[in-house]
């Protein structure tokens, strides 16, 4: 116990450090980053682990889980590792284990998994007491040479026990099974390869210390995931980002219907039902993208009505990915469905490059492809060098016993007298045979029943087979030469595992560089039908089906009547005109049908009440419109630069007190002078050339009033003659050819129109 005395006595002040606080908390931050960067987030770039991979298979191999034995509990594994190695959850040990037995997020799995370890729909594996696991090949050929005195063996957080600094292994398993990790201020994101591509990009720079980058991403033209795909960005790209160690690159799922008949369709990933009818199959998908939540994605965009040429989407995949997409009509592009998929979903997804890597004195490094492998193949020429020099080792220790044990033979009746009457036969058989201790021990120890003639022989035998061992190993070591031939043999031995020919070695993901056949736009994704657009005098709008005659009655709500009537097709953009001066755009496939009266239009633009709508027309692409306001100042403007995003709308015509935008008229293409009429009866034409094309403004004046304003304006041919419809019943039109009396320049005053113009003043 404490003394109670003493704690009275002592000032708990005493023990406050009096420093700056900034320098306090950054340097107790810097201890905290490095722990996070070097002990947790960053793979070492020798074996590609991190500390919590490279416990977890420590402890199974200890567990003797090779893939000889049988399996044991992934509970026993996790608890060995957090009691022995590992001072953090259980959760974060087993998700890390799980995450190494997945096929699906590992290119070469380290661990075998029996029982539920999670599945590409992104269920999560069962509870640890449940699974069963065991070390895979690969990650036995990752720990290759740990008896072999190849790394140093460092204590574990309580001192109790020793665990290797890293794996020695042959295996590249930095590369082969990449790895992503958040540090702090840092973080690494690297994919995984082809073992057979990394094993000869190695060779080659084996061969060639100056090789180019160009000739590397030759041999490894960039990642292959355990999940395949298609990289569809170009190679100069990719090289890009291997050349630094930093970039991105595109990835996207994969179409192809094997069961297809045809070659073609199994490429494109289109299945024919007959009929004419078809649907697409997704049989590849993105990195790190979970099935279901994908299928979520696709069944999302259909209900939202983003993706109005797709019917259904059903998941029929067992071991092998099949999601089917059905379209909504036969006549569908299926190149544009396509396209509408890897722009709306995770069907393609930006894998972002970051090979920031722990280099051999444990600092972390950004590096390119080739600083990579140099360094990587430095590592193993070490390692390979240690083992030299254990396996050296080890021999001069068993030549010395041989050495002793021959002598014992050769003088083998007195040895046995000495053992028999002497007192210390240890010290005089040294001092007589000139014995080590070592060596004088080991007789001591011998068996009786090693005492034979045969015995003597294979003595020999094995003196000469280590000395001849030991020449080799000795010209190995001394050889920089020898020691790249031994690695670049080992390499090749290790790469038979994983060749192109193997079901594990076989590229699975295709590096094609993909541009986009059909330009997306959901505008394209609108199937094509007549429609006919009504629009009320109090605002309700509505589409009936097909091209019905414009006089055809409609039913209004009471009080209501017909604005305007226009026929159109779903494919196409309503421009509607306030008399505000503002446009708004309406998609016509937006429309509400017309069994009922339809809907109000300012549910769907942001129509001020006070303001009316003073036109509705098709949007044509190239277009002119002649707008002008009731005071008689207007302008051209091109149809394009009426298109509004939003359901603001776009503000076109400027206006100015009372005034209202009267005029808005399609200019047809030829026509050549303007006939403007205001409410004081005067008529005026003038050229066309004499209007400015603008996209927004007041415009100009068309004719000066003294009073009153601009009753209607038009365009027209002058060498065909103005032209108005008569008063009354039936469709009959006027035409005034000698219009040059009426013919000034803009913004006269004009004078009466040619007998017969219509009273209302409207062309």
């Amino acid at each position: 116990m404490s003394d109670p005395v003493t704690d009275a006595d002592s000032d708990p002040f005493d023990a406050i450090v009096d420093a700056p606080f900034d320098a306090a908390l950054s340097e107790r931050y810097l201890v905290y980053a490095l722990s996070t960067i070097t002990a947790r987030s960053l793979p070492d770039l020798r074996d590609g682990l991190k500390p919590v991979h490279r416990r977890l298979l420590w402890t199974m191999r200890q567990l003797k889980l090779d893939p000889s034995n049988g399996f044991k509990k992934s509970a026993r594994v996790v608890g060995e590792v957090i009691g022995k190695y590992h001072p953090h959850g259980d959760t974060a040990a087993y998700d890390a284990m799980v995450r190494l037995a997945q096929d699906f997020s590992l290119r070469y799995p380290l661990v075998e998994g029996q029982g539920n370890f999670g599945n590409i729909d992104g269920d999560n594996a069962a509870a640890y007491r449940y699974t069963e696991a065991r070390l895979t090949k690969t990650a036995m050929h990752l720990m290759d040479g740990l008896d072999a005195g190849t790394v140093d063996f460092i204590p574990t957080y309580n001192g109790e026990e020793q665990e290797p600094e890293l794996m020695p292994g042959l295996f590249p398993n930095l590369l082969a099974n990449g790895t992503s990790g958040i540090a702090v201020g840092m973080a690494t994101n690297i994919p995984s390869h082809n073992v057979a591509e990394v094993i000869d990009a190695t060779l080659e720079l084996i061969d060639n210390p100056h090789v180019e980058h160009e000739r590397l991403m030759e041999i490894m033209p960039g990642p292959d995931f355990a999940t395949g795909g298609q990289l569809v960005d170009s190679s100069k790209v990719l090289s890009d980002a291997y050349r630094t160690g930093r970039g991105s690159f595109r990835l996207r799922g994969v179409f192809s219907a094997p069961e297809a008949e045809k070659a073609e369709d199994q490429a494109a990933g289109i299945e024919r039902l007959g009929g004419g009818q078809w649907q697409l199959v997704i049989s590849e998908i993105p990195y790190q993208v979970a099935k279901g939540k994908l299928i979520e994605q696709i069944a999302q965009a259909i209900a939202d009505k983003k993706l109005p040429i797709l019917e259904d989407v059903r998941d029929e995949s067992d071991e092998k990915i099949r999601i089917v997409l059905v379209p909504k009509s036969r006549n569908v592009d299926p190149e544009l469905l396509k396209e509408s998929i890897f722009k709306l979903t995770d069907m393609e997804t930006r894998f972002g490059l970051n090979m920031n890597v722990l280099d051999a004195n444990r600092t972390p490094m950004v590096m390119g492809i080739k600083e990579l492998l140099q360094h990587w193949t430095a590592a193993q020429i070490e390692i390979l060098q240690r083992r030299t020099q254990h396996r050296l080792d080890q021999i001069a220790k068993r030549l010395e016993l041989v050495e002793g044990y021959i002598t014992a033979f050769l003088n083998l009746d007195r040895v046995i007298e000495i053992i028999r009457y002497e007192d210390d036969p240890k010290a005089v058989m040294m001092a007589e045979f000139s014995l080590t201790d070592r060596q004088a021990e080991a007789i001591l120890n011998m068996r009786l029943r090693s005492l034979r003639k045969l015995e003597e022989m294979e003595l020999r035998q094995e003196k000469d087979s280590l000395l001849a061992e030991q020449d080799d190993l000795q010209k190995l070591l001394e050889s920089p030469a020898r020691q790249r031939t031994r690695l670049k043999k080992d390499l090749r031995t290790l790469r038979k595992d994983y060749a192109e020919d193997t079901a594990l070695g076989a590229r699975r993901t295709k590096i094609e560089e993909a541009e986009a056949t059909v330009e997306f736009s959901m505008d394209a994704m609108i199937e094509k039908a007549p429609v006919t657009v009504i629009l009320s005098q109090k605002g309700w709008i509505r589409a009936a089906s097909g091209h019905v005659p414009l006089d055809q009655e409609f039913k209004y709500k009471e009080g209501d009547a017909l604005a305007f009537i226009l026929h159109a097709q779903t494919t196409d953009k309503l421009l509607i005109a306030g008399s505000d001066g503002r446009f708004y755009t309406l998609g016509c496939d937006k429309l509400p049908g017309a069994r009922g009266f339809g809907e109000p239009v300012r549910t769907m633009i942001d129509l001020p009440a006070e303001t009316n709508i003073a036109a509705m027309l098709v949007h044509k692409d190239g277009g002119r419109l002649l707008l002008a306001s009731s005071i008689g100042k207007g302008f051209l403007a091109e149809t394009s630069e009426l298109l509004a995003e939003t359901k603001k709308g776009k503000q076109v015509v400027n206006l100015k007190g009372d005034a209202k935008l009267q005029v808005i008229r399609e200019v047809p293409a030829g026509h050549d002078h303007v006939a403007a009429v205001g409410e004081n009866r005067k008529l005026i034409v003038f050229h066309i050339d004499e209007m400015p094309v603008m996209a927004r403004g007041q415009g100009v004046m068309l004719q000066r009033y003294r009073d009153g304003g601009l009753s209607d304006a038009t365009t027209f041919v002058l060498a065909e003659g103005l032209s108005w419809k008569m008063g009354g019943s039936g469709e009959r039109t006027r035409t005034a050819d000698d219009i040059w009396q009426w013919k000034v320049a803009r913004g006269a005053a004009g004078r009466l129109p040619p007998q017969g113009f219509p009273k209302d003043n409207r062309f």
